[in-house]
This record gives structure tokens, C-alpha cells and sequence, in this order.
């Protein structure tokens, strides 16, 4: 009766033994694409940050607003048509990012500036007040596709997400946890450009009070390779015990099979 019972044991010690191999490679390969990743990114900000700056203005290339790159823009603050988006942290401490256009001397076609980053007052959930500058600025900065977003946890529900109105304009500016890039010109009515400007400086304007630090996607790819290889040495840690169970299981069948008359 012990042999049945030792070898359902041994089967099962398999089968586990099977199932961690299969994860911990799994879980090495995903590190390695994760790692991939990250230093295709790291090129994509080198490549960005190599090109000439660009000037912004209606009408240029798609493939003109290379992320990272350059940029500089002249034009309008139009700050009633600006957006709070909150639980953006700088340094530990929480704070909100101003986004506002900047409308091109046409009239119409403008950039969504992301202008920097300003401390939350303890125990006030109210943004403060949008800096109002007049006149003709310049502004410069790095482009990026959109805006960074913060994960929603009510995304998958559709609700609970404040949302922007119908038109900007009217009363205080919104407070958003994400901004969409065509949403926001349709509520504002503007011509965008199909990218958005970090500012970094501003060559004619005053101190508002925003900080200006960007925070970077990170391009540690090392830590990832680091990663998986105690993943697929956990792999083979299991392997080679898989083989262990397997050997010393052949081996007791053969003893059987030799002690039996």
C-alpha cells in the first residue's frame, strides 16, 4: 500500500515542481520585455533631446513634435480656459499641475502648456488661484505626446471621475485627475496642436510661483535585467530539483521492479 501513496506524492511533487518552472520563466521573459522597454525609451528621450528646438506654429509635421524635444512658443495666455489636475506629487508632497493654452498670434490655434507644479495647502481641498499674466509671452520647454495620466481606479466603473464642462470659461478652473488632449479642445473650442508643452521657462514673464521638475519615466533597464535573472535562477533551481524527484523516483521503480520475484 506504500508504493501507491509514494508515487501519487512523487507525482505531485512533479507537477508543482513543473508549474514554477513555467512561472518563474514566464516571470524572467516579462522582465526581459520590460527591460526592452524601458531602454527603447531611454532612446526615444536621447533622440528627442538631440534634435534642433522647434518654434511651434499652426501648420508644422506631425513628426516635427518628436517627444522630448526642444520647443519653444509664442503667444497668449488664455488662463479662464486653464485646468487644475490634482494628485500630482513633487518631492513626497502632494500638489496640483496648471494646464493652460497658449494661443498663437492668430487667434485660434494654440498649445496646451503644462506651466508647473504647485503645493496643495494643508487641510484645503480648493486649488489656488490660476496666475494671470498679460501680454505677449515666450515660453519655453520640452514637447511630449500628452498629458502624463494617474491611474483611475473608478475607470472601469465610469464614475466617480470629475469630468470637464461642456465649455471652459465659465467660473473656476476644473480640477482633474487626467486630461484628455482632444476632450479639451472641443471644451475650449481651440485649434491645438496635436502635442503638449512642459514648460521649463519662460523668458518674459514674472515669477507665478510653479515648479518647474518634471518628473521622467524611468529608464533603470539593468534593475529589470537584474530581475530576471533571479527569476530564471529560481527557474533553475527548480529544474534541477524536478530533476532530483524524477531520478530518485526511476530509481526506487527500478528497485521495485529488481525485488520482485
Amino acid at each position: 500500500m506504500a508504493f501507491p501513496h509514494s508515487r501519487r506524492k512523487t507525482i505531485l511533487a512533479l507537477l508543482l515542481l513543473a508549474v514554477v518552472i513555467a512561472v518563474t520563466v514566464s516571470m524572467g521573459r516579462w522582465q526581459l520585455r520590460r527591460a526592452d522597454e524601458r531602454r527603447a525609451v531611454a532612446a526615444a528621450i536621447e533622440a528627442g533631446r538631440q534634435q534642433a528646438p522647434l518654434r511651434l506654429s499652426a501648420g508644422q509635421g506631425a513628426a516635427a513634435y518628436m517627444p522630448w524635444r526642444a520647443a519653444e512658443a509664442r503667444g497668449a495666455w488664455r488662463p479662464e480656459l486653464s485646468v487644475w489636475l490634482e494628485n500630482r506629487n513633487h518631492q513626497g508632497r502632494p500638489g496640483y499641475w496648471l494646464a493652460t493654452p497658449l494661443v498663437f498670434d492668430d487667434g485660434r490655434n494654440a498649445v496646451l502648456v503644462l506651466r508647473g507644479w504647485v503645493a496643495r495647502q494643508p487641510g484645503s481641498q480648493q486649488a489656488p488661484a490660476v496666475p494671470a499674466e498679460a501680454g505677449p509671452v515666450t515660453v519655453q520647454g520640452e514637447l511630449a505626446e500628452r498629458v502624463p495620466r494617474l491611474f483611475e481606479l473608478w475607470s472601469f466603473g465610469g464614475a466617480g471621475a470629475a469630468r470637464l464642462p461642456a465649455r471652459l470659461g465659465d467660473g473656476p478652473a476644473p480640477v482633474l485627475q487626467n486630461l484628455d488632449l482632444k476632450a479639451y479642445a472641443q471644451s475650449t473650442g481651440l485649434a491645438l496642436l496635436p502635442t503638449v508643452l512642459m514648460q521649463t521657462a519662460a523668458s518674459t514673464s514674472p515669477a507665478d510661483g510653479l515648479v518647474r521638475d518634471w518628473p521622467g519615466p524611468s529608464v533603470d533597464y539593468s534593475q529589470n535585467q537584474g530581475y530576471a535573472l533571479q527569476w530564471f535562477s529560481f527557474a533553475a533551481i527548480a529544474a534541477l530539483a524536478w530533476l532530483v524527484v524524477a531520478g530518485r523516483a526511476w530509481k526506487r521503480a527500478r528497485q521495485r521492479a529488481n525485488a520482485q520475484p
